[in-house]
């Protein structure tokens, strides 16, 4: 009988001898001495002994010797030795696990060998196969990992040679197999030997640190069952939890193959210890150690939720000891458990069978877990609130919500889309968008519909039980919960009839109310017996909740497109589309307000845009899209008219509206589809005038339709149809143009003087419409200007001429002019077509000199190419050489300065006409600009100075010398305006001209930003955007006065206050950002200004929150430290104390502030600035290294040192004070006479103290030279006590007594010196000199 084999710790430990009885090595040989054919022919040997003779020959000592020299010098064996051995070791073992099943059917009377020998055999070769196989896997491991080759420079392998990986997953697969068969056979117990156990498992372990072998599937599962075995099987439970715990924090890709293995151990053993085991290692452990290793929380989380989605039963039953965990610090644990609830309510409570009992405890246990959720909705990490959000969208995505907690998770949903964090809010948005889509209240939420079929069944309710009242139908129902099962499904009740009812399509919303209700009384469906009733009613009543609370958030999705997040705006577009398609009411309204982000510097954002338009309101009706587009035109105001036209124009370009829109759109315009309104004709008009801006031969088709409809009696109709036809007109094309006029010249133009000329239109359309007839007279007319010079005329000879107007001029009769009397309306009508045609002269001259521009290029650049392809004749070369000899002449220059010079001349003339002459829009703008200056009558008329002010400010744009002559007068204007609109409109006026004349307005950069100051919200708010736009666009610098537009940022007006936001945003993205170096001026105006401190607190700290370089920051630290040295107010020290505490600091920064103590060391007395400076200190803490760290904390005690030494000084100077004044309240007098200096004189005898601050208590008072001071001193028998309480302090009232001191004032020098603080009197000092000269009158003794 052989040793026995015991395992041992290492490979060479079998090199040495053991006095117990075990098999250990004897002769070893050393291969890498040995010739590459003696180690062939060794392996042949072993390989032909292991093959020929028994298995358990590789317990005999020559064979053990030589297979374990093999293995040892394993490394230089040749691939086709490697390739025999393992071959050899595996087969046997291959062979040797079927016979340990035979061990059991082997007779006791055997007279060839005993059966324990034969069992101590096979155990010794199971031992020792198993031990070389192993460590051959480990060789393998450990040289295949020392290897780095780039796959690009491997070599293609012959067929036959070594192959490793299939190889090793057949061992692991074996080894595997042999912990599946009864091993009880071979060690005599259930369970094998420990060393064996520990072996298999340490190894195993081992090679799960390997990620490249855990890729490789076969031998993945081969190590999972291995795992599963020991730990399961075997009972091998503690050490193999400890080493997966190891394994799970230390490595993150082990984390799904540990939970494969957890599993599969479940699944084959019907034992579910081995997880149970993790569970409760992972509930003792201390949540504290999971803030510190945050990998390890991560994968532990991981885990735990690949545990619960695989094996939920077995973890609900064990949730219990993970909850104590969501009271630690960690987040990532938290984050965890939540995704272990949401997995165990989707999955742990779907078995229907079991006891009444069960069930409800079941249930129990999930309403609990819900409840956890919703709990957790208000963590204070906003990844766990995140990922709470995300749970509850799979719970709805998995119908596992019960109506119950429908409304609840709603509300807590609409509630976090006001999270201040951006990941919070964007899971709120994918929450709600999902309850939406798998919401079990029916596809159409429409409130009205709701309260309309409740109201019904409320009736119904009340019919089947009359002892209910009215009133109080809804206090006696069950409560929502109560009428659906485990799943949150509806409890035998017919719902989906009543949802069904409900609607028609999803995108039917023009059914009036009177309509609906009329459908449910006709067809109220029958639900059955009076609990079926109840419990519809109540589930109509969570229904119509649902819809008021999406309803109710609407005011805050119309906030979220603002964000600055492009997530928050993406899935505020996919809500409020979602919203939208179940007719939520609000939701149309707020998708309109997503248009204008089509101009969005943010591709994602305008794509979003695009995208949600064109889900909505592109069909594949062409019909229905016209209707939707030509619907969206008519209701839409200017802004949203222009981003409607930005859009249709990419649609257009992208082919997505196609030409059967267009000519539907044609259609409704002509009126040939029935029902047709007028206001829709032009609707479709709008459209299409949008379309011709990138398909320009939209229009030509239909010219004579345009004219007929857009200016015939339709036109009476809709009196806005006549404008929008001017603008078609615009937007000809130039042959369409060109076809207009040699077919319908006369008429075009009589319509369109008609139309600016009449009095058909309403006053406020007639403007608009006005102003684009003028604008298509210029666009297709050759000579625009002599029929504008036609049309001012007839309008000047209309209000001079005609009598019986309203206004009189106040001129004096005595001058020889006869005072005419004109009318109101036509004069405003006159001054707007005045200031309106120069506007478009000014703008046709520049058009103009950009065509000029433009064919002088396309000539040169011909020139250039015909001499190209001519570049051998001689007549090129001649030309060449005059166009050189022209350019070094400057003669192109020349006539570039020419063309230049014409047009500015041309511009000149249109106000101020030419040197000798005024021409006649120059005599309208004096008579405008004496108009302008009768402020009585302005006064009187304010729609008249809103129309004269408009004009001149037209005028002005366009003359530098008029604009010159009458800057003052606008301003005066724009301030004292009675009328909030003039005020606007001049205020938009002063922006245009900045932009245009520059240096003329620089002066005036003052009075532009006190428009920020005007009592009128409009026009604050319009100077914001002017001044916005000027800045922003480097048109204007930023002056001394920016403070005016911080202040803007707590306007009243919400919308200022935004839009004042906006500006400093985007100001602070430009360059090394502005507000860095604005911000020491702004806080320094702020201070000394009338503001509430939560006022300034707000806007500095929004100010500073956005500068984001550390570099910035720290120079702040600088110049905020230093402007305490200049500063004695209190207030100014709490402001700049402020500031700093809302800078982010560095380590530099700290140390910075730590160096500049002797700047503010003279403020720390007051106790709010002593507050501000520890928030810092308190702050650098968190992020300061141990070194850093220290620093802070002994600076700190100096802080706290300084500021009591500056109480206890000022409380003695408070004394002081207090000692003063009783001295002057008592009868007691003392003569002094000045030893040293002579006293200075003065015009009363009884003077005023002055007691300076706590940092020099001197106090100097000038004294009459002819008379000798008298201190009154409070002396009494008992002693005087020198020192107060705080409490007798604030009590008594403290008056200025007239003090004399003894040669404190040398000098002025001196005396300024030491009120500056750069000597101090001591208290003790000063109470030594107060014995020693004063001296009672009386003597008390």
């Amino acid at each position: 009988m052989a040793p026995h084999f015991i395992f041992p710790r290492h490979l060479q430990d079998l090199d040495q001898d053991h006095e117990d009885n075990r098999l250990f090595v004897h002769n070893s040989l050393d291969i890498s001495s040995l010739h590459p054919s003696q180690i062939e022919e060794l392996v042949k040997g072993v390989s032909f002994d292991l093959s020929d003779k028994e298995l358990f020959c590789v317990e005999e000592q020559d064979v053990f010797d030589r297979v374990y020299s093999l293995i040892k010098g394993y490394a230089n064996l040749p691939r086709t030795c490697k390739l025999n051995l393992v071959e050899s070791l595996r087969s046997n073992l291959s062979v040797l696990l079927p016979n340990v099943d035979s061990l059991s059917r082997v007779s006791h009377n055997d007279d060839e060998v005993p059966v324990l020998d034969r069992v101590s055999s096979h155990r010794n070769a199971f031992k020792i196969y198993t031990f070389f196989l192993l460590h051959i896997v480990l060789a393998e491991e450990s040289n295949t990992s020392s290897k780095v080759v780039a796959a690009s420079t491997r070599k293609k392998q012959p067929a036959n040679s070594w192959n490793w990986e299939p190889q090793r997953a057949r061992i692991l697969n074996l080894i595997a197999n042999s912990l599946e068969i009864n091993l009880g056979l071979l060690f005599g117990s259930s369970d094998p030997d420990e060393s064996y156990l520990s072996f298999i498992t340490k190894n195993a372990f081992s090679m799960f640190e390997n990620a490249t072998l855990l890729k490789e599937a076969d031998a993945k599962d081969a190590l999972c069952r291995i795992i599963g075995a020991c730990s399961t099987k075997y009972h091998y439970m503690a050490q193999s939890c400890a080493s997966i715990m190891h394994l799970i924090h230390k490595y993150d890709f082990v984390v799904t193959h540990i939970a494969d293995a957890v599993v599969g151990a479940e699944k084959k053993y019907a034992d579910g210890s081995l997880a149970t085991s993790l569970v409760r290692e992972i509930g003792r452990a201390n949540p504290k150690d999971y803030v510190k290793d945050t990998v390890g929380a991560e994968n532990v989380g991981r885990f735990l939720i690949e545990l619960a989605d695989r094996l939920p039963k077995l973890i609900s039953t064990n949730i219990g000891i993970l909850v104590p965990h969501f009271g630690g610090e960690s987040y990532k644990i938290r984050n965890a458990l939540v995704g272990v609830l949401g997995k165990l309510i989707v999955k742990a409570f779907k078995d229907a069978d079991g006891e009444v009992s069960s069930k409800s405890i079941r249930l129990r246990t999930k309403q609990a877990m819900m409840e956890i959720l919703l709990e957790r909705c208000r963590d204070v990490s906003a990844y766990t609130r995140s990922r709470v959000l995300q749970v509850w969208a799979e719970l709805c995505e998995e119908h596992s919500i019960s109506i119950g907690l429908w409304n609840e998770v709603a509300e807590v949903a609409a509630g976090r889309l006001e999270d201040k964090s951006a990941m919070v809010r964007k899971s709120a948005l994918n929450l709600l968008i999902m309850m939406l889509q798998h919401n079990p209240f029916g596809p159409q939420l429409r409130i009205v519909s709701f309260e309309a079929t409740l109201d019904q069944y409320k009736k119904k309710l009340k019919e089947l039980d009359p002892a209910v009242p009215s009133e109080g139908v809804t206090d006696d129902l069950p409560s929502v919960a109560d009428n659906f099962d485990d799943d949150g499904e509806v409890d035998n009740l017919n719902f989906e009839t009543v949802a069904k009812e409900q609607q028609d399509s999803l995108t039917d919303t023009c059914l009036s109310q009177t309509e609906e209700a009329n459908l449910q009384n006709n067809n109220l469906p029958d639900v059955g017996n009076l609990e079926q009733t109840r419990a519809l009613v109540a589930s109509l009543e969570a229904g119509l909740r649902f819809s008021k609370c999406i309803e109710a958030s609407m005011p805050t999705l119309v906030q979220l497109m603002a964000s600055s997040s492009a997530t928050d705006v993406e899935n505020t577009i996919l809500l409020l589309m979602r919203c939208k398609q179940f007719q939520i009411d609000g939701s149309e309204e707020c998708l309109r307000k997503m248009l204008p982000l089509v101009f969005s510097q943010d591709k994602s954002i305008y794509e979003a845009v695009e995208n949600a338009f064109h889900a909505i309101f592109i069909r594949k009706n062409p019909v229905e899209t016209a209707k939707n587009l030509l619907s969206l035109a008519t209701d839409s105001n200017i802004g949203d008219l222009a981003s409607l036209e930005f859009i249709v124009s990419a649609l257009v370009s992208k082919g997505d509206i196609s030409s059967s829109t267009i000519s539907a759109l044609w259609d409704f315009f002509c009126f040939n589809v029935a029902g047709t309104t007028a206001e829709q004709s032009r609707g479709a008009l709008s459209v299409l005038c949008m379309v011709a801006k990138t398909s320009n031969g939209v229009l030509g088709s239909h010219l004579q339709d345009i004219i007929d409809i857009g200016f015939g009696r339709w036109a009476k109709v809709d009196p806005l149809l006549a404008r929008t036809a001017c603008l078609a007109i615009q937007r000809l094309s130039e042959e369409d143009k060109k076809k207009l006029l040699a077919n319908s010249s006369i008429r075009i133009f009589g319509i369109l003087q008609s139309l600016i000329s009449g009095f058909g239109l309403p006053g406020n359309i007639w403007y608009a419409a006005t102003d684009k007839a003028i604008a298509a007279i210029y666009a297709i007319h050759p000579t625009p200007e002599t029929i504008a010079a036609d049309i001012i005329k007839k309008s000047l000879s209309s209000v001079f001429n005609d009598g019986g107007g309203d206004l009189q001029s106040e001129n004096d009769s005595s001058s020889g002019i006869t005072p005419v009397t004109v009318q109101v309306e036509k004069l405003s009508r006159c001054l707007f077509l005045i200031s309106h045609i120069a506007m478009n002269q000014l703008v046709y001259i520049e058009s103009c000199a950009r065509k000029i521009q433009k064919q002088k290029i396309t000539k040169e650049k011909k020139e250039i190419e015909n001499q190209s392809i001519d570049s051998n004749g001689t007549s090129s070369t001649g030309t060449q050489k005059d166009s050189d000899i022209n350019a070094e002449l400057g003669f192109a220059a020349s006539e570039d300065a020419a063309l230049d010079a014409l047009f500015e001349k041309a511009e000149k003339e249109i106000v101020s006409g030419r040197s000798n002459e005024k021409n006649l829009i120059g005599i309208c703008a004096t008579f405008l600009s004496k108009l302008c200056r009768n402020f009585g009558l302005m006064q009187k008329y304010p729609d008249l100075q809103a129309s004269a002010m408009l004009a001149l400010c037209r005028l002005m744009i366009i003359d530098a010398d008029f604009c010159d002559a009458n800057l003052q007068l606008l301003f005066t204007v724009v301030d004292s305006a009675h009328s909030e609109i003039v005020r606007s409109n001049c205020t938009i006026a002063l922006g245009d001209l900045a932009v245009r004349f520059p240096n003329l307005l620089e002066p005036w950069t003052e009075n532009m930003y006190a428009r920020l100051k005007d009592p009128c919200a409009s026009v604050r708010k319009n100077a914001v955007l002017v001044l916005s736009h000027l800045i922003l666009n480097d048109m204007m610098k930023v002056k001394g006065y920016i403070n005016e537009m911080a202040i803007r940022l707590e306007d009243e007006d919400e919308r200022i206050s935004n839009l004042a936001k906006l500006f400093f945003l985007e100001l602070s993205k430009k360059g090394n950002n502005p507000v860095y170096n604005l911000l020491p001026d702004i806080l320094s105006k702020l201070s000394k200004q009338k503001l509430s401190k939560d006022s300034f607190c707000n806007i500095m700290q929004f100010l500073i929150a956005s500068i984001k370089k550390d570099r910035q920051m720290e120079a702040l630290v600088e110049k905020l430290c230093n402007r305490f040295s200049g500063v004695t107010d209190v207030k100014q020290w709490e402001y700049i104390a402020y500031c700093l505490s809302q800078l982010s600091f560095t380590e530099k920064g700290m140390k910075k502030l730590i160096d500049l103590f002797k700047t503010y060391e003279h403020a720390l007395s007051e106790d709010s600035v002593m507050d501000h400076f520890r928030n810092i200190l308190n702050k650098g803490k968190k992020f300061a290294k141990v070194e850093l760290k220290s620093c802070i904390e002994e600076f700190e005690d100096k802080l706290n040192k300084f500021h009591m030494e500056k109480k206890e000084q000022e409380v003695t100077a408070r004394n002081a004070q207090i000692h003063q004044q009783k001295i002057g309240s008592r009868g007691f007098t003392v003569a002094t006479i000045s030893e040293d200096h002579q006293v200075s004189n003065t015009a009363s005898d009884e003077i005023d103290g002055e007691v300076v601050d706590a940092c020099s208590e001197e106090i100097t008072l000038s004294l009459n030279d002819k008379l000798k001071s008298k201190l009154h001193v409070l002396e009494e028998c008992s002693g005087v006590s020198n020192e107060l309480t705080e409490t007798n302090l604030e009590e008594i009232e403290v008056e200025s007594s007239m003090v004399n001191t003894r040669g404190v004032q040398r000098s002025r020098a001196k005396k300024s010196s030491m009120k500056d603080g750069k000597r101090d009197i001591s208290v003790t000092k000063l109470r030594t000199v107060r014995t020693r000269r004063y001296t009672p009158l009386d003597d008390e003794e």
